[in-house]
């Protein structure tokens, strides 16, 4: 009995103890932790992410919201809200916003087809294989990347009129894609290093020829690659504007109708597609997103 009492008593000692510290201690002998102080650091950081998310998107609420203004000839000043810009998109200028959206859209698919063909080939050479003026092919595909618009247009241009070639679509897509290649060539060429070899030996070991183990083992893992690569292109040849102006003679397209209508009031149809189609790329990135997100699930399942 005598051992039990002092057993009682030594607890209750340590409960009394630690009433008087104001709770239980942690492991270690360490009290409960204080409520951290709220730094400077703590709110300018979100402030600062904020403002710069909000100062991004203003634009494009603006172009969003005055794609439902009721305006005759100028977008600038709210005149009322209507549906009728959107129903009939192409009824302005005789359909020249709409003519110009489509020869965008012509020469944005046509250019990145052309681009990510020979992209794609040139960053399986470059990875692949050794041979002469490698590095310095390396070297100038940075060129197009590195050269401003400016000087790559006039360049451009001065050899077209050269070579007796006339300004038009046909001129617009071989400027696109000849700077479009090189954002290609990165793009692929990051891909194909990071592919194991073992895999396109494991399908040569299994008696496949080269172009069976190359569609059926290298292209699939370069898909990734390769579609980010076109994405990529197709952005940068339909918000084109210094090198199609240079190069475009009497076509028009979606970023130099802009240009252009911006001395006399931007009609709100070119909101409406301007609109349409930041729509259209977060429909799509979402679309991705939960494609990958179920893949990842599924695949999760039937590990």
């Amino acid at each position: 009995m005598s051992g039990e009492v002092q057993a009682g008593a030594v607890l209750g000692g340590l409960a009394e103890e630690q009433q008087l510290d104001g709770g239980p201690r942690r492991a270690g002998g360490r009290r409960g932790a204080r409520p951290r102080r709220i730094g400077l650091g703590d709110w300018l950081l979100p402030a600062y992410a904020v403002i710069a998310l909000v100062f991004l998107l203003i634009p494009i609420v603006y172009t969003f919201v005055f794609s439902f203004n009721d305006s005759i000839k100028s977008n600038i000043s709210w005149r009322g809200f209507t549906f009728d810009k959107w129903l009939n998109v192409c009824n302005v200028e005789g359909g020249a916003v709409c003519e110009a959206f489509g020869n965008s859209i012509v020469i944005g698919l046509v250019s990145t087809l052309i681009a990510t063909t020979l992209g794609t080939m040139i960053a399986i050479a470059i990875v692949r294989y050794r041979f002469r003026a490698r590095s310095a092919i390396s070297l100038l595909l940075f060129l197009p990347m590195a050269t401003p618009e400016v000087v790559l247009g006039a360049g451009l241009a001065a050899q077209f009129l050269a070579v007796g070639v006339p300004k038009d679509m046909l001129t617009i897509i071989l400027a696109h894609t000849m700077f479009c290649i090189s954002f290609v060539v990165v793009t692929v060429k990051a891909r194909v290093a990071s592919l194991d070899p073992a895999l396109e030996e494991a399908g040569r070991d299994l008696y496949g020829s080269p172009s069976q183990v190359f569609w059926r083992v290298t292209f699939p893992l370069l898909t990734p690659g390769i579609l980010a690569a076109a994405l990529l292109s197709f952005a940068l040849s339909f918000d084109d504007f210094i090198i199609t102006n240079f190069n475009s003679g009497s076509v028009s397209t979606f970023p130099k109708y802009v240009y252009i209508s911006a001395s006399r009031g931007i009609p709100a149809e070119a909101n409406v597609i301007a609109s349409a189609v930041f729509l259209f790329a977060i429909v799509l990135v979402i679309a991705a997103q939960v494609s990958r997100a179920a893949r990842a699930k599924r695949l999760a399942k039937l590990g």
